[in-house]
């Protein structure tokens, strides 16, 4: 496998992009507006006007697009990629989306002789940046391991989940305990605030401990510096949060911090900052002790 398409150069897609360059990779890659990926282009991407042009002669193509309609253009819009690629072409869908779409995608893709794997992502930019991503997989496992050195490129800790579409389950079970946890994050910093505690010194204090934790480390200094850049867009953690809470109400389960957590960040959007980063919830507190 030499040649690949990629669909989603974002601020994830891009690092991904280069590691697989670096990898060996032939790649080949599509965006709406040209100038928002020169500097890939420039480090030896190739630059496609069109999606069937992009992916129409790829052994695989890899997508990493924002929400659910997105990865329905990508993939059902006519003359995109279901209609442009060739028999055998692996598709992997990185999208955090619905585990349903990624089934729908794979249905289709049998139909004309694809391979389709969903292949979720955990580990953000800085994981994208030094290609020690989680990724989750779900399809046919023989596809699994025939598209693992495009993985291995990517990330490090890379684990078959199951059938299409446990990708995504395993990617919503994750994004439910970082809802969890990084409230907690914002809720202790804003509690140890009021009671006048310095903030660094008790994130020194505690994150070796027991209350350590993978959001802490990460968003914990960057909530202290009032570093509120998107390493993963709010918009797009309340994506994830919404398809998590319809698949759990499909299966009759109460989620009840998600709930909770997605309702303070939907208020959040609501004044504006869904362009902003997830650690961006601490702003809820900060306004709640205002009031």
């Amino acid at each position: 496998m030499k040649k690949i398409g990629f669909i989603g150069v974002g601020i994830m897609g891009k690092s991904m992009v280069r590691n697989l360059i670096k990898a060996g990779f032939e790649m080949h890659i599509y965006a709406r507006t040209k100038s928002k990926v020169e500097d890939v282009v420039n480090e030896g991407a190739i630059f496609h006007d069109s999606i069937a042009e992009c992916v129409k002669e790829c052994e695989a193509v890899i997508t990493i697009v924002g929400f659910p309609v997105d990865v329905e253009e990508v993939y059902f819009d006519k003359g995109n990629i279901l209609d442009s690629v060739q028999q055998g072409t692996y598709l992997i869908d990185m999208t955090t989306t619905s585990p349903m779409l990624d089934q729908k995608i794979a249905e289709e893709g049998k139909k004309k002789g694809l391979h389709v794997l969903d292949a979720p992502v955990t580990g953000g930019d800085i994981g994208a940046k030094n290609g020690t991503l989680s990724i989750l997989v779900g399809g046919e496992k023989a596809d699994y391991e025939a598209c693992m050195p495009l993985f291995e490129a990517m990330g490090t800790n890379i684990n078959y989940q199951g059938g299409i579409g446990c990708g995504q389950h395993a990617k919503l079970a994750n994004q439910i305990m970082i809802a969890g946890t990084l409230s907690g994050v914002c809720e202790a910093f804003t509690y140890a605030k009021a009671k006048g505690l310095d903030l660094q010194t008790l994130l020194d204090s505690v994150s070796t401990g027991a209350a350590g934790s993978k959001q802490l480390d990460t968003f914990g200094p960057k909530i202290l510096e009032g570093d509120y850049a998107p390493g993963f867009f709010m918009k797009h953690f309340i994506k994830d949060m919404k398809l998590a809470l319809t698949e759990a109400n499909m299966s009759n389960i109460n989620l009840d911090v998600l709930s909770q957590v997605l309702a303070n960040y939907e208020l959040l959007r609501a004044e504006g900052y869904g362009e902003l980063g997830t650690q961006a919830l601490i702003k809820y507190y900060e306004e709640e002790m205002e009031e």
